[in-house]
Formats: structure tokens, sequence, C-alpha cells
């Protein structure tokens, strides 16, 4: 079983409290690096978010990378 699955399972049902905490993490690396990573944090946020259920997958939003 890998570190995601057990991620998923441990936070199945409380998919809006995880996305809640990727968002104030990146917030708070925004903060720390005064903005400059802001484009790759949001980036990073959005794939965790889709990875972890915790945001659908929307027409703007581009694909994941497919799996290996």
């Amino acid at each position: 079983m890998s570190v995601m699955d057990k991620l998923k399972g441990m936070l199945k049902g409380h998919e809006d409290k995880a996305s809640q905490g990727i968002d104030k993490a990146g917030d708070a690396v925004d903060g720390r690096t005064q903005g400059k990573y802001a484009g790759q944090v949001d980036t990073a946020q959005d794939r965790l978010k889709q990875q972890l259920g915790g945001q659908e997958q929307g027409k703007d939003t581009p694909p994941p990378p497919p799996q290996q």
C-alpha cells in the first residue's frame, strides 16, 4: 500500500478539511517565500487536491499526468 493510498483512507469523508489544510499550507509557503513561487505552489495545491479527492476536476483544471 502506497503512502498516497494510506492518506486517502485516513481522509475519507474529510475531503473538505483536507482541502482547507492544503490551502493553508500553500498560503504559508507563499508567505515565507514572499510569493516568489506562487505559480508552482498553486499547481502543487491543485494536484494534491486532485490526488486526495478534495476537489473535483473542473473544466479549466488540466488533467493530472499519466501514472507510470
